[in-house]
């Protein structure tokens, strides 16, 4: 399978944070939690604070950033209280990212680990070999943690490993994400239908294999 990992992550980014390259200091509070309860977003990618924030502070410890020793006594509260109203943990997640840079390289091999191994690891067993099909993919594993089985329920399209079409299944795909997106009660997810609206487009001219530069992103150019 030909996938052209750093296209596709820039791209990922610019979704995610609003450059290609990753705000990897972005930090911010969103009500997307449990039950709609609000919790830090960070990083290049943005993981989260119920999520695998803890994961990432882990291996920045383990690689003795500067400020690992500041980070430390927080690492056993995330992920059991909110961390929300906590500004000094707040400052240190962005000064780390701004002046550290062993910050942002332990983000890049985080998000391998997390997201696009994962990622990668499910097209191969779905038989999904197309770039489009990692693009899609892997914004599934960032943006939802995966390839949503309810969302897969809601089409009747087999993928390549069952015996249908990639291209067939992957449009229906995109089509149940984006029905979801666009009717979504929360008004922040609703807003997250330019994602699906960029892979109809690329699928629309053709570009399965992600050669056809740029790919608009939210109105940006992405080469």
């Amino acid at each position: 399978m030909d996938i052209p990992k750093d296209f596709i992550i820039r791209i990922i980014n610019q979704f995610e944070t609003g450059s290609p390259e990753g705000a990897y200091d972005k930090l911010v509070i969103q009500d997307d939690g449990i039950n709609g309860t609000y919790q830090i977003t960070y990083g290049r990618s943005q993981t989260t604070e119920q999520g695998n924030l803890r994961y990432l502070l882990e291996m920045y410890v383990e690689a003795q950033g500067a400020y690992s020793t500041d980070l430390l006594p927080f690492l056993d509260r995330i992920g059991q209280e909110s961390l929300v109203a906590e500004n000094e943990f707040h400052e240190l997640l962005v000064r780390a990212a701004k002046d550290d840079p062993v910050m942002r390289q332990v983000q890049d091999k985080f998000f391998d680990a997390f997201y696009w191994e994962p990622a990668i690891e499910w097209c191969e067993e779905y038989g999904l070999k197309t770039a489009l099909a990692g693009l899609v993919v892997y914004d599934s594993q960032v943006h939802s943690g995966g390839v949503p089985l309810f969302l897969r329920k809601r089409f009747s399209e087999r993928p390549p490993s069952k015996g249908g079409d990639e291209k067939r299944w992957l449009a229906a795909y995109v089509d149940a994400r984006h029905q979801w997106l666009r009717y979504h009660k929360r008004t922040q997810l609703r807003e997250c239908v330019s994602r699906t609206e960029c892979f109809r487009q690329e699928m629309e001219r053709g570009n399965w294999d992600l050669q056809l530069r740029p790919v608009m992103v939210k109105g940006v150019a992405i080469e």
